[in-house]
């Protein structure tokens, strides 16, 4: 994704109206992946941890 997003700020110049929202959009998808596994990263980081 961030390969394509290189490319939209060709040779010719940007196309400032298609940058921020394609870097919009490609931080929706890490987001969305987050929140559907959030009980899971916090588990994991509980089990990991040192109980005294």
């Amino acid at each position: 994704m961030t390969v394509r997003l290189a490319e939209l700020s060709g040779s010719r110049g940007a196309s400032w109206h298609l940058l921020p929202a394609g870097a919009f959009i490609s931080m929706i998808v890490p987001v969305i992946v987050f929140l559907a596994l959030q009980r899971y990263f916090v588990r994991g980081l509980l089990a990991g941890s040192v109980k005294g």
